[in-house]
């Protein structure tokens, strides 16, 4: 069998056009796709599962969507020099290895009559870990592969793919948890791993141009300082960071309070939670147009206020029956969040020396997506002393912080990020 292509990283801005076909692009988007489809469908499945199979409380079901992100705020930084330092798409396909083996064990537990709320949460855990790992990966990848004119399109397209995977995924899970129950819907999300592993390991290998001669907590630093001291970056992460830490929060509560306190079916909950994909969708459609037009830096203030306003409908929910309530706030949360993401993303990847990319990245989400266990386990806390629709209420209102902070910083009376 012949070597697979290689593209160096210290390379990707000259040879992306030689090695980097169309082809490459769109199997690199159609791993992403798939994984992300079964991704969308456990994130109905395994609340799920700890709700209605092993009969959760509600902070061990909190506990359980925080240890799926917990990995954020411990892996990020070292990833970010791991994705620099090896070969990363076998990396990519490992990873995807890993998940599909710790997915894959739950049902087979279950089987066995042996699953347990531990194995649980130990899934949840190894699975978030391989998936830092794999997402600082995959942001450095797109760069080696797309020319910088179309990282704006093509993060664009990304994100709508990823929105209607987020919106066909909970509603078919939904369909799939009433056919074969929440563990046997998990099946679809192992399968989809593996398949992803298949696609990711037609694409050229990616061999950065490793400074291994130096040390891991020095590399960290520099990543660090470029993007602390960064006069656009550094807001836009605290953006990020306060975003994230109100979308993590809301995720946590919204199996918990639709299913135990607005009465909703496992259907009707994957209904809802598909809105969400469709308010991302609706963004990636129109973010890169908006900000054409507009400019970067004010379409993030703009829309960041609009999705913060629309989530304060999502408390208005208090049965099955004005569950449109809840789907309306989130929809529109997630319009803003996405045209947020889109636009701050292709800033990072567009401005970042192509030495730097991954540890900029890896920095950024350290902190921002750090926030999302915390963000659980705050609303776990305020589920259980204050009540559910208490805690709802408290997380909606917050999620107006982040563009007012955005007020309060130069990058917020700009036209433009960059």
């Amino acid at each position: 069998m012949s070597e697979t292509p290689t593209v160096p990283e210290h390379d990707r801005r000259s040879t992306h056009h030689a090695t980097s076909p169309p082809a490459v692009f769109w199997r690199y988007w159609a791993a992403a796709t798939v994984s992300d489809a079964g991704t969308a469908v456990s994130a109905l499945a395994l609340p799920l599962v700890a709700l209605t199979v092993l009969d959760a409380t509600a902070f061990q079901a909190v506990l359980l969507a925080a240890a799926g992100q917990i990995s954020w705020l411990l892996l990020s930084l070292p990833a970010g020099v791991i994705a620099q330092r090896v070969p990363l798409r076998r990396l990519q396909v490992t990873l995807d290895l890993v998940r599909f083996v710790a997915v894959g064990s739950l049902p087979l537990a279950w089987w066995l009559d042996r699953l347990s709320y531990p194995h649980l949460l130990l899934a949840a855990l190894v699975t978030g870990a391989a998936t830092v790992l794999f997402d600082i990966g995959n942001s450095t990848f797109l760069p080696a592969i797309v020319p910088d004119r179309q990282l704006a399109a093509r993060n664009s397209l990304m994100s709508g793919t990823h929105a209607v995977t987020e919106t066909g995924g909970p509603s078919g899970g939904g369909l799939l948890v009433h056919a074969a129950g929440p563990v046997g819907a998990l099946l679809v999300d192992a399968a989809s791993y593996l398949l992803s592993a298949a696609l990711l390991r037609t694409l050229p290998e990616r061999r950065p141009a490793a400074r291994t001669g130096e040390r891991a907590l020095r590399l960290i630093r520099e990543g660090w300082t470029y993007v602390t001291r960064h006069p656009v970056m550094l807001p836009c992460m605290i953006w990020a960071t306060v975003t994230n830490f109100v979308c993590a929060a809301l995720v946590a509560l919204t199996p918990l309070y639709l299913v135990r306190e607005a009465g909703l079916t496992p259907v009707q909950l994957g209904l809802v939670l598909a809105t969400d994909g469709i308010g991302a969708l609706a963004g990636s459609a129109v973010a890169v147009r908006l900000t054409r037009r507009f400019g970067t830096a004010r379409v993030l203030v703009g829309t960041a206020f609009a999705g913060g306003a629309a989530a304060l409908l999502a408390p208005l929910t208090t049965s099955a029956a004005d569950a449109y309530w809840f789907a309306l706030g989130n929809a529109g949360f997630a319009f803003g969040v996405v045209i947020g993401s889109i636009t701050t993303r292709t800033h990072r990847q567009a401005e970042s020396p192509p030495e730097l990319l991954s540890r900029v990245m890896a920095t950024v989400r350290f902190v921002s997506w750090g926030a999302q266990p915390l963000g659980a386990l705050t609303a776990g806390l305020l589920a259980t002393y204050a009540g559910t629709h208490a805690a709802l209420w408290t997380v909606c209102v917050a999620a107006l912080l982040p563009p007012l902070y955005l007020l309060t910083v130069p990058v917020g009376r700009r036209r433009d990020l960059a």
